[in-house]
């Protein structure tokens, strides 16, 4: 449906967890101060890299970090400009002081701008929406990375700074990825590229190679706590239980949230709280809520909560149990399913096994129910053989 004559239709966007601002949108950011201060020190000391490499696990505030450092950058004036030169030098010879944080006015023109992606000096790629085909596109095609070519043209009038997002550059295909290297290999002049990366290993070498690389680590939950409030979900009550759930994620946090995912963990927990004598009854129901097309996201969020449950079984076997309890009588579940090192061991190399096969059979349509039965079963198999 086409939205009313004057007004814009927002389209779904790829680079936006769902149910959660935008990063663009984001004011905050929250347990990276670390990165944003390697950034500042390099920009202070006249050393900032033309390419940056935002690495680190989904949803810690990597686009988050990106946006912010555009807008920076953006509201910086060049050597040359307004009396700037290369030593910093004020209008009396006196250098102005150096920039404290990355935090703009949010009133300003280059916010307003960039949150509207109305901002001329910044560029943003992406996998675009389809809307003939009603989804996104398999990847970064490289048609988007070969805008750049035109965007560099057309911004280059004023002589100022340049930017450019790539969210996420694991999402390019081989010739965007080869598109975007010449970039990198000969930037244009005050150009400045921002490449945030989930699994930077998937990229090429002579990519990152070409960029200084800063590293965002998981939340602690305080501050996964913090970045839920400012992004308006109230868990504070729950932010132990969701920062061991997500892995300090603040997207997967939101995920699990919108999901209410910590109840459907629970019913994983008290699942598998009945083995070696597996409840039929409650496996059968738990496949089952995930049969349909209403259901696609509780399929996936179930998926991913026996997987969790796996790995933290197979560390509390090696010796490392989880510090917080995600579900009421969790850990007693764990101390008695993973006794020792060798289930340890059994439980690490089911989980791999299973999330293979969880992978495989969503490839190929799998019926949800019949492969949430097989793990359970198989789950339970493990279990009987290492209490025998």
């Amino acid at each position: 449906m086409r939205a009313p004559v004057g007004e814009i239709e927002e389209l779904p966007e790829a680079d936006c967890a769902p149910g959660a601002p935008h990063p663009r949108k984001t004011t905050a950011l929250f347990g990276q101060a670390h990165a944003e201060a390697d950034f500042l020190e390099a920009f202070t000391s006249h050393r900032l890299h033309h390419a940056w490499l935002i690495t680190g696990p989904r949803g810690v505030g990597k686009a988050t970090l990106a946006w912010r450092i555009a807008r920076f950058l953006l509201s910086q004036p060049v050597e040359g400009q307004d009396g700037h030169t290369g030593e910093g030098a004020g209008l009396f010879g006196e250098a102005p002081p150096a920039p404290p944080q990355l935090d703009i006015v949010h009133d300003s023109p280059i916010y307003r701008r960039s949150a509207q992606l109305a901002e001329p000096r910044l560029c943003l790629i992406r996998r675009m929406w389809d809307e003939k085909k009603n989804k996104f596109g398999a990847g970064i095609s490289v048609d988007e990375v070969r805008k750049l070519n035109g965007f560099f043209q057309m911004s280059a009038a004023d002589g100022g700074r340049r930017v450019v997002i790539v969210d996420s550059a694991d999402e390019m295909n081989v010739s965007a990825a080869n598109a975007l290297l010449k970039t990198l290999e000969e930037p244009p002049k005050h150009s400045t590229l921002l490449l945030i990366s989930h699994q930077p290993t998937r990229l090429l070498p002579t990519i990152r190679s070409r960029c200084r690389e800063l590293r965002l680590g998981p939340l602690s939950p305080t501050d996964l706590a913090r970045a839920l409030d400012a992004a308006g979900f109230d868990a504070a009550e729950q932010s132990n239980a969701l920062a061991e759930l997500s892995a300090g994620s603040v997207g997967e946090a939101l995920r699990l949230t919108n999901l209410d995912g910590l109840s459907a963990y629970r019913d994983v927990v008290a699942l598998f709280a009945t083995l070696p004598q597996l409840d039929r009854g409650r496996a059968l129901k738990l496949a089952e809520a995930c049969v349909g097309p209403a259901n696609v996201d509780r399929y996936e969020l179930t998926l991913g909560l026996m997987d969790r449950f796996l790995i933290r079984l197979a560390r509390t076997g090696a010796g490392r149990p989880p510090i917080v309890e995600a579900a009421p009588g969790e850990a007693d579940v764990m101390r008695r399913l993973a006794p020792d090192g060798l289930a340890a061991r059994d439980w690490a190399v089911l989980q791999q096994e299973l999330s293979a096969r969880a992978a495989h059979a969503k490839a190929v349509n799998l019926d949800p129910a019949a492969l949430i039965l097989d793990m359970v079963f198989k789950i339970n198999d493990t279990a009987t053989r290492i209490a025998g």
